[in-house]
């Protein structure tokens, strides 16, 4: 798996993979194993209500407190470095 993510690992960290990578393929088998043919599919483990609130707009933070906080600034607005 390693050489398939091209990681380097010394000794003990393939050492401690390889135990971590069978303890979570130990856990699947064990869901794997488990009767939910009767299940219905879900896309929460609990009943979730009221999850999306209204989009009102709210009072903001002043510009200058904004820019005041940040790392650096320029333009009248947040300087970022480049990515990539």
């Amino acid at each position: 798996m390693a050489r398939l993510s091209r990681l380097a690992l010394d000794d003990a960290e393939v050492d401690t993979m390889r135990a971590e990578m069978s303890t979570i393929l130990e856990h699947v088998d064990s869901i794997q194993a488990l009767d939910l043919d009767d299940v219905p599919p879900t896309t929460h483990v609990i009943h979730v209500e009221n999850v999306l609130r209204a989009d009102e707009p709210g009072t903001s933070l002043p510009h200058d407190i904004a820019l005041r906080e940040a790392p650096r600034a320029a333009d009248g607005g947040f300087s970022v470095g480049r990515i990539g």
